[in-house]
């Protein structure tokens, strides 16, 4: 995949994991970014149970990168609370 088509994959997939966890969005950046690293953790996690991963711009590899990236967000936030109350 070029870098265009993960950073578009990655946006989705952190708009929509942001979505999901905080029921709302993080931003732009924060949101690629979370997307691009949720999506090779999804794919990551996903090959690791003998399932594909991300495999191109199609809808498994938004379900594998959103997967990826609700995990990443959910530690995110975990990590921010934890850092805070110190």
């Amino acid at each position: 995949m070029s870098i265009i088509a993960w950073l578009i994959l990655g946006l989705i997939a952190g708009f929509i994991a942001s979505k999901i966890v905080n029921k709302e969005g993080e931003g732009l950046l924060l949101n690629m970014v979370i997307g691009v690293v949720g999506a090779e953790l999804g794919g990551w996690l996903f090959r690791l149970f003998g399932m594909s991963g991300v495999t191109g711009f199609n809808v498994w590899s938004l379900l594998v990168a959103v997967v990826g990236a609700v995990i990443l967000l959910f530690l995110y936030h975990q990590f921010i609370r934890i850092w805070r109350r110190a």
